[in-house]
C-alpha cells in the first residue's frame, strides 16, 4: 500500500498593489468642429446689420433661423445687381424690386418691379428690357404667363393672354400705323379666327390665320366714311350665298388639321 505525502511549499509574497498610485488614462474630449461653434454664435434671427458672404455678396435685413426672411436688401458683388423687398426662407418671395448697375453711368436701372414666388417672377409685375421695351402683367415661374401688355420698341403693343413668354390665346396687336389685329394667337403668332382692321382705308379682314398667315377670309368696308385714305369705290358685295358658313367650314377644317 502506497502512502501519499503532502509537501508544504512556502509562498513568497509579491509586491502589494497600490491603487492610489495607478496611472490614469485620459481620452481627449470629443468636440464639434470649430465652425459649428462659430455658426451657433452667428445664428441670424430677426433684424441684423449688413452681413457679408464669403463671395462678397452682402445682405441687410431680417432673418429667420439663419435664412433671409422678411424685409431685406441683397447686393451681388459679381454683377452689382440689387434686390430690395420681401424674402421667405432664403428666397425672394413677395413684393420686391430688382435693378442692375449700368457700367457706364454707374447708376442703377430698374429691371423688374412686382411680385415674386420661390425666387422667380410670379404674379403681377413690370419688366424693363435693355432695348427699351417693357411688359406689364402677369408672370409664372419667371415667364410672362396670364394677361399682360407688351410695349415694343417700334411703337406697337400687344395686350392679351400669354403662355410661356409668348402671346397665346386671345389678344390685340396694335401697330404704329393704326392697323390692329384682334383674335387668336398661338406660340407668338396669329393663329385661328381673327379680325384685321385697316382704319386708314376703312376696311376689315375677318378670317382664319395659320402661323401668322391669313388662309381664308372676307374683306369688307369698315368705317370707310371716316377713313383718311379710303378707296375710291366701296368693296363689292360678296356673291356667296353663305359667307359666314364658308368661314365656319374653313375654321372647322383648320381645327381638324392644325391642332
Amino acid at each position: 500500500m502506497q502512502t501519499t505525502k503532502l509537501l508544504s511549499v512556502p509562498v513568497v509574497p509579491g509586491p502589494s498593489l497600490d491603487t492610489n498610485n495607478m496611472p490614469v488614462i485620459k481620452y481627449p474630449r470629443i468636440r464639434d468642429p470649430l465652425f459649428y461653434e462659430w455658426d451657433k454664435k452667428a445664428q441670424k434671427c430677426g433684424l441684423r446689420h449688413t452681413v457679408y458672404a464669403v463671395n462678397g455678396d452682402q445682405y441687410t435685413g431680417e432673418w429667420l433661423n439663419n435664412l433671409k426672411h422678411g424685409k431685406g436688401t441683397q447686393i451681388w458683388k459679381s454683377t452689382g445687381a440689387i434686390y430690395s423687398g420681401d424674402w421667405k426662407f432664403g428666397k425672394r418671395d413677395g413684393y420686391g424690386s430688382y435693378s442692375i448697375l449700368d457700367p457706364v453711368t454707374k447708376e442703377y436701372k430698374k429691371v423688374y418691379t412686382g411680385w415674386w414666388e420661390n425666387d422667380r417672377r410670379g404674379g403681377q409685375g413690370q419688366f424693363f428690357y435693355p432695348n427699351g421695351e417693357h411688359y406689364e402683367g402677369e408672370w409664372s415661374n419667371g415667364l410672362r404667363s396670364g394677361w399682360g401688355k407688351m410695349h415694343y420698341k417700334d411703337g406697337s403693343t400687344y395686350e392679351g393672354q400669354w403662355l410661356s413668354d409668348q402671346p397665346n390665346g386671345m389678344g390685340v396687336l396694335r401697330l404704329p400705323n393704326g392697323n390692329r389685329y384682334e383674335g387668336s394667337w398661338k406660340d407668338g403668332k396669329k393663329h385661328g379666327p381673327g379680325k384685321y382692321f385697316y382704319p386708314g382705308k376703312g376696311q376689315m379682314l375677318e378670317g382664319i390665320w395659320v402661323a401668322d398667315i391669313a388662309k381664308c377670309g372676307v374683306l369688307v368696308d369698315f368705317g370707310r366714311d371716316n377713313a383718311p385714305a379710303s378707296t375710291k369705290s366701296p368693296l363689292p358685295e360678296i356673291g356667296l350665298h353663305d359667307p359666314a358658313g364658308v368661314l365656319a367650314e374653313a375654321q372647322a377644317r383648320f381645327d381638324d388639321s392644325h391642332n
